[in-house]
């Protein structure tokens, strides 16, 4: 168990004293002992009910615990002082840190509506079709670790209304001329775009969030900490301006394909599209201040030689989004028993010479090393978090003015990771069968043989680059610990 330091935070029972958790199945506020339900707006403690006037606006803020874990510096928050035994975001199995903290309070909250059994029963259909997958992601005891969390978000809330112009054409040959009809279109509009949601934590992984979306915000409930009791939160640490413009965008977008839906104006070109500061002056896009909101995820961490499986159910709708590393040894089996048939289907039905034997083999060499350089590109982009937006907002936020944000790898950078790996690198076997392919084509022997141990060199240094690629697979199905970097205050306090 974690032991928190300093106030209890537990929500006490009315009839027996027991602690109060958020059922899911009920909805409600349901006693661990007495088993009595109650209206999770019912359930408040003054503490939580304090309001905070602060100078940046009308914020209210609510008390709870923060774990921090030691190994990773990953923030989980909770309203009471039951945890799980290990830190969500790293799976190192520790005793956390804790501190009282207040939070700026969520305006609203999408309550978990997936129990903890739907969870791993979604998470088990996923991982059915994860042949390869390594037996312990199906292991009972690991299934079973799955925690529930809420996640921030920033919910923006667009509006476009107002008389609307917009200039469009259309253009046409006929004959040798081309012809360009130009229109005016005008009318009013009138739309609402209600909570466009974007990942407000730099720890969770815009990736994963992207694809466990969307969550259906018809289910959204005005927040009051009591929805917390039993579930952890992530704390958010990315500015709302990051994605302000995206969603202005989005909005944009969605309301030009509406527009241009109508048949009569389906095949015009409109003068503003591609520019998005003309699209919202034109359309009176206007975005509200955003909001905080918590969304509900069961969360799951798989953790081996230094590195960490994500594995996330959307605490609503059900969706999975698991990183699935492969077994090598039943990628091995299953690739050799299904080589096996392919191999005398082909033997059967066609003649192969010798030298083209050996040119295929050396086009599958070159197919294989791209693949393999593609693989550590990405496994470097991954590690380096080049494509979560949050967490690269969050760390270049005390930059200098005019710095630049890294987004490409270089090829001094790729050359370097190769080289501290230590070992031969696994474009190293391509490489041999391509060379061994281009000599002997080169020197076009006359005897067969050299063509036949040509290719099967080739097709032996091919293998020892697969078996790379198969490693690099499954560094980029984990990733690095988080190490987050806690700047300022006593995390550990």
């Amino acid at each position: 168990m974690f032991f928190a330091k300093g106030e209890n935070f537990l929500y006490e029972c009315p009839n027996c004293g027991g602690n109060l958790k958020f059922d899911i199945s009920s909805q409600m506020m349901k006693c661990d002992y007495c088993l009595t339900t109650h209206n999770p707006y019912d359930v408040t403690k003054e503490k939580d009910a304090e309001e905070t006037n602060l100078q940046s606006g009308d914020n209210n803020e609510f008390n709870v615990t923060i774990f921090t874990c030691p190994q990773c510096g990953g923030e989980i928050l909770s309203t009471d002082t039951s945890a799980a035994e290990f830190c969500s975001f790293c799976g190192a199995s520790t005793i956390l840190d804790s501190r009282i903290c207040k939070e700026r309070r969520p305006s609203h909250i999408i309550p978990f509506k997936k129990t903890k059994e739907d969870c791993k029963k979604a998470y088990i259909s996923r991982m059915k079709r994860a042949i390869f997958a390594p037996s312990e992601l199906k292991d009972e005891k690991y299934i079973d670790g799955f925690r529930g969390i809420y996640i921030p978000y920033w919910a923006y809330s667009i509006t476009q209304k107002g008389p609307v112009l917009l200039k469009g054409e259309k253009s046409y040959s006929k004959g040798n001329y081309i012809y360009t009809d130009k229109y005016d279109l005008s009318g009013d509009l009138d739309a609402y775009y209600y909570d466009l949601s974007y990942d407000a934590s730099s720890s969770f992984s815009d990736s994963i969030s992207e694809q466990i979306a969307p969550f259906n915000v018809r289910d959204s409930k005005k927040f009051t900490p009591s929805f917390l009791s039993g579930f952890y939160a992530d704390t958010a640490d990315v500015d709302s301006s990051l994605y302000r413009d995206d969603a202005i965008n989005l909005a944009n977008a969605t309301s030009y394909s509406k527009i241009k839906k109508t048949p009569a104006f389906s095949d015009l070109k409109l003068s503003t599209e591609g520019n998005n500061f003309a699209t919202t002056m034109a359309l009176h896009t206007f975005c509200d201040k955003p909001e905080r909101v918590l969304y509900p995820v069961w969360f799951m961490s798989y953790r081996k030689e230094g590195r960490v499986a994500y594995a996330t159910v959307n605490g609503q709708s059900g969706k999975v989004a698991a990183d699935i590393p492969v077994d090598i040894k039943k990628y091995l089996i299953g690739t050799f028993l299904l080589a096996l048939p392919i191999f005398f289907l082909l033997n059967g039905l066609f003649t192969i010479k010798p030298d083209i034997l050996l040119s295929c083999s050396g086009l599958l060499a070159s197919f294989a090393l791209i693949i393999y350089l593609m693989e550590i590109t990405a496994v470097l982009r991954r590690d380096k978090r080049m494509d979560d937006r949050g967490y690269l907002h969050r760390q270049f936020a005390g930059a200098k003015p005019g710095q630049k944000k890294e987004n490409q790898i270089t090829i001094k950078e790729l050359l370097s990771y190769i080289a501290e790996s230590g070992q031969i690198p696994g474009f190293t076997g391509s490489a041999v069968a391509m060379g061994v392919s281009l000599l002997v084509r080169l020197f076009a022997p006359v005897s067969d043989l050299w063509y036949y141990g040509g290719a099967i060199v080739s097709f032996l240094g091919i293998l020892f680059t697969n078996m790379a690629i198969i490693k690099k697979y499954n560094i980029l199905a984990t990733r690095k610990l988080p190490q987050f970097d806690r700047k300022g205050g006593n995390d550990h306090a």
